[in-house]
């Protein structure tokens, strides 16, 4: 084929991204057309990636296109399921941001679908593709903090309201919990610097600061407290924060054990005043520690009596042009490698799947005040999609 030709359905603001696929000039794809029930996105999305993409209401229209080799799925989270089943069905190549469902069981209505289709499908997980976490993933491999044994990772969300408390988000109808919409890209992290899933959690959260019983259709430019409450917005995204149907924790601290015995532990929070991730990855023979502020990555070691007792090491990370501190452009590019090339895809289905089982895992735990709970195990069939982990 000359080139890929792209559908995507959902053209919120998370499609802006598609962008990178639309290569009309000497690139190796072209994003023909988008789908989505808002009128107001469709010409947005003309703006933002192609004025001359066809755009529709009806997301089938798109999906019964002959001439349309792939899908790119970024609807919201519970819509995941639906389209990417269909998309498959119709024998379409399919992109799907994360995370892949909000339900285990609709994870593995995807991969079935998926195995039965011969497509090739891809999860959204551009966090493996950062500078940041591809230089921790190399020091981990390469052996000099020894085997892994404690992972630790801190999630300040300083933004939490503006993209979780003001939108479907804060509804667990839509979401199950952030758990799944925000950690899921950190669980994958954890997943894939270790090399191991998680087999158990204990977790514990609460609704410590937003939701209230604010009335569910207000809005911030309604508001009679917008002078003084902190948590005024203008914007695309102003529902009210302290609504009564708010009901995912803003606040939670997950413990995990991994396959091989190895700790991890999780803490995200919605309402501190900055915005950054914290990784702490723990060997027998040393440590790494990044720093989001200063991009750089930390190594620390300890007694070993090899040569890597020697010396700690600091990694300045280099900044990467384009969306997601470079990521997207790059994950853009595998896909298409993927489809032209048969490249396996760095972050395979399975991967998506496990990290949505421990954050329903997780959210159980939480609701049930911090019992243990065991990760659903993937079926059989599906440990060929991950030989890198599945034969611990």
């Amino acid at each position: 084929m000359d080139k890929i030709r792209i559908g995507v359905i959902g053209l919120g603001q998370r499609s802006g991204f598609t962008k990178y696929w639309h290569q009309p000039n000497g690139g190796r794809s072209i994003v023909v057309a988008g789908a989505d029930i808002d009128p107001a996105r469709l010409n947005k999305f003309r703006e933002r990636v192609n004025p001359d993409a066809d755009v529709t209401l009806d997301y089938q229209e798109l999906l019964q296109r002959k001439d349309i080799d792939a899908v790119v799925i970024t609807t919201p989270d519970n819509e995941h399921v639906k389209h990417a089943v269909e998309a498959l069905n119709a024998g379409k190549h399919v992109y799907c941001e994360k995370p892949l469902a909000i339900t285990v069981e609709d994870c593995d209505r995807i991969l079935d679908a998926w195995q039965k289709s011969g497509r090739h499908f891809m999860i959204g997980f551009n966090m493996r593709y950062m500078n940041m976490y591809r230089t921790m993933k190399a020091i981990v491999d390469s052996g000099e903090i020894g085997e892994v044994k404690a992972v630790w990772v801190r999630h300040f969300v300083g933004r939490g309201s503006d993209y979780y408390y003001h939108s479907w988000h804060g509804n667990s109808a839509n979401t199950t919990s952030l758990l799944l919409q925000k950690a899921s890209h950190d669980i994958d992290i954890i997943h894939y610097l270790t090399g191991r899933y998680t087999k158990k959690v204990t977790a514990f959260g609460g609704l410590d600061y937003f939701g209230g019983n604010k009335p569910n259709d207000l809005t911030c430019l309604e508001c009679s407290e917008k002078l003084i409450c902190p948590e005024y917005r203008t914007g695309p995204l102003v529902q009210c924060a302290f609504r009564e149907e708010i009901d995912v924790e803003d606040n939670s601290m997950v413990l995990m054990e991994l396959e091989g015995g190895i700790k991890a532990s999780y803490l995200q929070c919605h309402f501190t005043p900055d915005y950054q991730r914290n990784y702490t990855i723990i060997g027998t023979e040393g440590r790494i520690e990044n720093s989001e502020y200063e991009q750089k990555v930390f190594m620390k070691t300890r007694t070993s009596k090899t040569w890597r007792e020697l010396s700690d090491r600091v990694y300045e990370i280099k900044k990467a042009e384009g969306s997601h501190n470079g990521a997207d452009p790059i994950i853009c590019e595998d896909f298409l490698d993927m489809i032209l090339l048969n490249k396996e895809p760095v972050a395979d289905p399975l991967a998506g799947r496990m990290s949505v089982a421990v954050g329903c895992a997780a959210a159980e735990s939480m609701r049930a005040g911090g019992r243990v709970v065991h990760v659903k195990e993937p079926e059989p069939w599906m440990s060929g999609t991950s030989p890198r982990l599945m034969d611990v």
